[in-house]
């Protein structure tokens, strides 16, 4: 069946979580395979490569896998590992026999795999848990020793020359800068951090905020402006280790030294900025290479020298004001790094760019890279190939790690790149297009596209496939080529930093949204010096306006300037292209909730490694600050969450942070009644604005509650912290157990705080009471865009397993759960030699991909042997026809197509009217 581009929107069909991938292309190890995974449809590609090395690779098969593949690597030249990000799992995929022999369970969002060690081992990166687990490939079925990773995301991997090192790029590392609270009102709603930046022993005597350009501003404050409000300040690490704002006023005494107490902060703190862990594949010893970076997207290890080479982007929050970084906050870079961390070379990857202005000539922005995804290096180490997934295109590097070719225009969002055995095809994986450049050399360095082949489905929705240009595409919004909205919204998610974009010879804005309406406090205008704020995520946020943390943007429409007074750009989005880029962002989901029982429910003894008590209850027998928090229970906070009068002992947690999102509602208050504050004219729907948050600004969006997991990392009573930033708007208070300790919240003991900890961090996967339209203790929130915890959770059966009680069980369990709705259970695997597709459709029953063929559950499932291997997914539901039965839902199954001698991967070709053959 040839590959064929088709794209739709069927209600349901397609949930989009906006995975990355990471390590998305590889060669078998001898060459004849070209292996690819298809995210959109679940699945790994399989193309022959044994032709002309300009030809296009010819595809073979696709093999479904687990929900959202993002990385494969081959094992042999008849296996390959599979890493599926949202089911949590590895498919170990017969090459064959086209069909997974085996699924790895693993910890929360896994990235990538290698194979490394003697004996040999797989080592794969746990994104969301910290950690790298190393399976025996022989046993795959024994559990796997974990590798405690002391960084925020692992992700890509790479392996030494001699097999004795593992690599793991930390994506979220951070930069070396973190936040000095500032401007809080001291009111008592919220004491921590104390604010340091008005200390008069700092550099500026208690200034704040404090000038950025010597004893002045810049740009200089607008004489009509009042007096801005009191902000936190964004320092950064130098390499001697002090911390400097952008003014180079010096805070190291109040940061690590001996004054470190007022910034609440313990002496000898330290943001240590770890970007690659370094394990040891016979010891499991981690070390680590340091201050590379912001986020480290991909590496590779230099064939000849040994060093690991890690692209990725640095930011400049550091930098205060909007009109001061306009199209300059961010460099895409390259890392050169001694494997034993003692030195590092970090070149600019657009070393035509001088910064010294927003825009360029936009004939010359092309020449940029943006947002780099891969890395390849030839045998020799001479030539080194790195894409870029924002720009589109691929740069060539010398062994040095100089730029001196490209860059080479691609297709859309190219995530991956594998160079040939004998280097004469450079094969990239488009994930935006779904689709396979083949690049070979002409003259010199220069690189000419031969080839390029789609991957054999493509079910992504138009709406997505239309809009995603405007979140990342570098080139078309950005004033010098490099950068775009997902450059600090990264893959629709965050940088983890905070930025001050604020703009002193700016104007006031008039407040118009939905104050609290529980109480009558007025909320302020909004000052445009509004000091620093953290990025936010871009899941689903469209119909949950207005925007920012202040709620001072209507609706995503009054961004379009931003392209320009940020980006750089020449003109703001048109209305059109701004309706694009809306469309997209409202498919955006959470995924499932790593904290939540199978079943979706909230857990009732949740461990909590990681986080730690405050002191607060020390006097009253309880822990000292620092010592490991207990178990929580989620469940029993939801029950004070709504019932405990919680907040200052006036009104319930729930009364502003509704349930499910945790975002205020969307209700009024007019008179004794509550309404609808009245829909915006671009559709947007405003929720509620509080002015009682008692910090630095006086004007805040009530945020919503369904990411703080993702947050964590920075916590002061350690020493050492992974992240400089934590919660609320400016990411001044470090952990979620501080917040929920601030004396406005009526917390009993360490227990208690330790259940609150647990329900913050179980907080998205909905299935939470919700409320009413006119009880004020409780009112209607909206409801939320996420996932039921069980999506992606994989079982495959063989002649073993499917007889062992403990797999019965569980199976059972997902099949209960799809039997009420909750989900949906599909099967994929080979029967009698060919590939087939089961859907469960009602109790005990299962539809196969033969429209007349309908099967008992359990005959099915006794039916998996070895050589006969069926994989059982749990899948959102609405989605379970499509990818258990009808891949292009044209209504006919896909095993009839393929008997009709059709293609079910393309809609236009079934045996209606007896076509095909």
């Amino acid at each position: 069946m040839c590959p064929v581009a088709v794209s739709f929107a069927g209600d349901g069909a397609y949930i989009n979580f906006e995975t990355p991938q990471v390590h998305p292309i590889t060669l078998t190890p001898d060459g004849s395979r070209l292996l690819a995974v298809n995210t959109a449809d679940g699945r790994l590609e399989v193309f022959d490569v044994t032709g002309d090395g300009v030809a296009a690779p010819v595809w073979i098969a696709s093999v479904p896998v687990g929900v959202d593949p993002v990385s494969v690597r081959a094992l042999s030249k008849d296996r390959a590992w599979v890493v599926n990000h949202i089911s949590d799992t590895v498919s170990v995929v017969d090459l064959e026999a086209m069909n997974v022999v085996a699924t790895l369970r693993t910890l929360d969002e896994p990235c990538d795999v290698v194979f490394a060690g003697t004996p040999l081992r797989a080592f794969v990166s746990c994104s969301q848990a910290n950690a790298v687990q190393v399976f025996d490939p022989g046993k795959p079925e024994q559990a796997p020793v974990t590798v405690p990773i002391l960084g925020e995301d692992p992700r890509a991997l790479a392996v030494s020359a001699d097999g004795s090192k593992v690599y793991a790029a930390i994506f979220e590392s951070g930069n070396g800068t973190t936040i000095l609270g500032g401007g809080s009102s001291g009111d008592g709603t919220i004491v921590f951090p104390k604010n340091v930046v008005n200390d008069p022993l700092g550099p500026y005597g208690g200034v704040n905020p404090p000038p950025n350009r010597g004893s002045e501003f810049l740009p200089p404050i607008n004489p009509d402006l009042p007096p801005p409000p009191g902000v936190g300040l964004i320092v950064r690490k130098s390499v001697e280790g002090r911390w400097f704002d952008d003014n180079e006023g010096d805070w190291t005494e109040l940061v690590s030294g001996a004054l470190a107490d007022h910034s609440d902060r313990p002496v000898g703190w330290d943001l240590p900025d770890r970007d690659v862990a370094v394990i040891d594949t016979a010891t499991l010893e981690v070390t680590y290479l340091h201050r590379l970076m912001n986020l480290c997207m991909s590496l590779a290890v230099h064939p000849t020298t040994g060093e690991v080479t890690v692209v990725g982007t640095d930011a400049t929050n550091e930098i205060r004001f909007e009109p001061n970084i306009q199209g300059r906050f961010l460099r895409v870079n390259l890392a050169l790094a001694d494997p034993t961390g003692s030195a590092a070379t970090v070149r600019d990857l657009n070393p035509h760019l001088t910064y010294d202005k927003p825009r360029i000539a936009p004939e010359l922005r092309p020449q940029a890279i943006g947002d780099p995804r891969g890395i390849a290096w030839n045998a020799e180490g001479t030539r080194g190939y790195i894409v870029g997934k924002g720009s589109n295109n691929v740069v060539v590097v010398d062994g040095a790690g100089v730029r001196i070719a490209g860059p080479f225009v691609v297709g859309e969002g190219p995530s991956g790149v594998v160079l040939s055995e004998d280097g004469g095809a450079l094969y990239i994986l488009n994930h935006f297009e779904n689709s396979i450049s083949v690049l070979t050399r002409l003259d010199g360095d220069a690189l000419v596209e031969s080839a390029r082949t789609l991957l054999s489905f493509d079910p992504t929705p138009e709406a997505i496939r239309t809009g995603r240009k405007h979140l990342y595409d570098t080139h078309r919004n950005s004033g010098l080529g490099h950068i775009a909205c997902a450059s600090c919204h990264v893959d629709a998610r965050m940088d983890r930093l905070a930025w001050d974009l604020g703009d002193p010879a700016g104007e006031m804005k008039e407040f118009n949204q939905n104050c609290l309406p529980v109480f009558d406090n007025a909320c302020e205008d909004f000052h445009p010096m509004k000091g620093p704020m953290m990025t936010q995520t871009l899941q689903d946020i469209i119909g949950k306006e207005p925007h920012h943390w202040r709620g001072d943007r209507d609706g995503i429409e009054e961004f379009a300037g931003a392209f320009v007074q940020l980006q750089g750009g020449d003109r703001p989005l048109k209305g059109s292209d701004m309706q694009e880029f809306e469309d997209f962002l409202a498919t955006i989901h959470f995924p499932p909730n790593p904290f939540r029982n199978l079943d979706n429910s909230l857990p009732e003894d949740l461990p909590l490694p990681g986080h730690h008590a405050t002191g607060r209850f020390k006097n009253q027998g309880g822990l000292e600050e620092g010592d490991p928090l207990p178990s929580g229970n989620a469940r029993r906070a939801l029950d004070r969450y709504r019932r405990g009068l919680m907040d200052d002992g006036v009104i319930d947690c729930v009364s502003c942070h509704t349930l499910p999102t945790g975002m205020g509602s969307n209700l009024r208050r007019v008179s004794n009644r509550f309404e609808d504050f009245p829909i915006g004219p671009n559709g947007e729907k405003h929720h509620a604005v509080t002015s009682l948050d008692g910090s630095t600004n006086k004007a805040i969006k009530i945020p919503h509650l369904r990411n703080l997991y993702e947050k964590v990392g920075c916590d002061f009573t350690l020493a050492e912290n992974a992240s400089g930033f934590g919660f609320i708007h400016d990411g001044s208070v470090d952990s979620i157990a501080r917040f929920v300790d601030e004396p406005i919240f009526r917390m009993r003991n360490d227990q208690e705080v330790a259940d609150f900890v647990a329900f913050m961090l179980s907080f998205s996967g909905s299935d939470l009471p919700v409320g009413g339209n006119n009880n004020f203790r409780e009112l209607r929130g909206p409801d939320s865009q996420d996932a039921h915890a069980a999506v992606g959770v994989q079982v495959t059966l063989n002649s073993t397993n499917h007889r062992d009680l403990a797999t019965r069980q569980h199976l059972g369990q997902l099949r209960r759960l799809a039997d009420r709705g909750a989900v949906g259970l599909i099967g994929k695997g080979v029967q009698g030699g060919i590939a087939r597709g089961y859907v469960l459709v009602e109790r005990h029953q299962v539809q196969s991909d033969r429209e007349g063929e309908v099967v008992r559950f359990r005959d099915l499932a006794a039916s998996a042997a070895d050589g006969n291997e069926l994989t059982f997914t749990v899948v959102a539901s609405g989605t379970q026809t499509r990818l258990g039965v009808d891949r292009d839902l044209d209504g006919y199954l896909d095993r009839d197509e393929l008997d009709a001698g059709c293609n079910p991967a393309d809609p236009e070709s079934h045996p209606g009217d007896g076509g095909c053959r």
